[in-house]
């Protein structure tokens, strides 16, 4: 449940950190019954920015938007970044825009390179539909990007690590106007959903390092692998690496021997053997994929991002 006054404060961080304002206009691809979508009109109503909406994310009507109008912000999802560049064939964007926002799910080094390089103004963020969209926003004005980097956190923003530090990550608590009042329930009750002094417990684990927040991925994906606590993202950005993966999801599938079998599933021109014997090169023994599923593409949620579930069950049947 969102207030308005909460989704007010969210979208004027935004519009601060991102340089949005009246005259600019965002071009809206994202599904508008997703946190993401919904803060792109909110941002606009805020700061009266105009939002040029399409009906979902298609690369080829995306890239013709902007070579067509004078976009100066853009909302993606990585995957949809990748199409995005595959469809630019290595043209530059349009000199009209100027922040291209990435979230919902981790962003690879290579992906991030690849777009760099060719001159699209990345910048990297975590956020929540607790809080309104966005959290931490990272556009590359400090030190260098590396995955899982998301920046400074917004303003009117508090991040805490419950129990972290940089070798112990921990939960990614949040406070600020712009959480929600609660998860919905019949009452309409505030406060579910929220612990004592206004703090929200996320279900994402992460470490601050100099203030900047550094998100690991969900604490409930962690994989307990021959008693030890093995963090997927890290293990699908080390897949990234290798020059045929193109997507890399890792799951856990039951095991009697390692409690859990690291599996990944990835999207490239690799051959599982292949890709397995170049993780015992590259990955330590404890956190390296015992099995590797090839995929002609990544089962998706309505929002972009990879339906673990059936990548889980995926796993398990193979």
């Amino acid at each position: 449940m969102h207030t308005g006054r909460a989704l007010d404060a969210a979208s004027a961080a935004a519009c601060r950190r991102l340089g949005f304002a009246a005259g600019d206009l965002w071009l809206a691809c994202l599904a508008p019954w997703h946190i993401g979508g919904i803060a792109i009109l909110e941002r606009a109503r805020h700061c009266g920015g105009r939002v040029l909406a399409l009906p979902g994310f298609d690369a080829a009507r995306v890239w013709r938007a902007l070579r067509r109008h004078p976009v100066s912000h853009l909302s993606l999802v990585p995957a949809m970044l990748g199409r995005l560049l595959d469809e630019a064939a290595g043209c530059r964007p349009p000199s009209s825009l100027r922040r291209v926002l990435i979230g919902g799910g981790a962003l690879s080094r290579p992906l991030y390179e690849r777009a760099s390089a060719q001159g699209w103004p990345l910048c990297v963020s975590y956020g929540l539909s607790e809080a309104g969209s966005q959290v931490a926003t990272d556009c590359g004005d400090g030190a260098p990007w590396r995955p899982g980097a998301a920046g400074l956190p917004l303003e009117g923003v508090e991040v805490a690590i419950e129990a972290g530090d940089v070798d112990t990550p921990g939960r990614i608590l949040l406070r600020g106007p712009m959480l929600m009042s609660g998860y919905l329930n019949p009452a309409r009750r505030p406060g579910d959903g929220l612990a004592g002094e206004g703090w929200f417990r996320s279900g994402d684990l992460g470490y601050l390092e100099q203030g900047r927040l550094h998100v690991l991925g969900r604490g409930d994906d962690v994989i307990v692998s021959a008693g030890v606590n093995v963090h997927p993202a890290l293990v699908e950005r080390a897949l990234q690496r290798h020059p045929g993966v193109r997507e890399a999801v890792v799951v856990g599938v039951a095991d009697p021997l390692y409690g859990e079998r690291i599996t990944a599933l990835v999207v490239g021109r690799v051959e599982p053997d292949a890709l397995l014997a170049w993780c015992r090169e590259h990955i330590s023994s404890a956190e390296r994929p015992r099995r590797v599923v090839s995929l002609d593409a990544l089962p998706r949620l309505g929002n972009g991002k990879p339906d673990r579930m059936r990548l889980r069950r995926l796993a398990g049947q193979a």
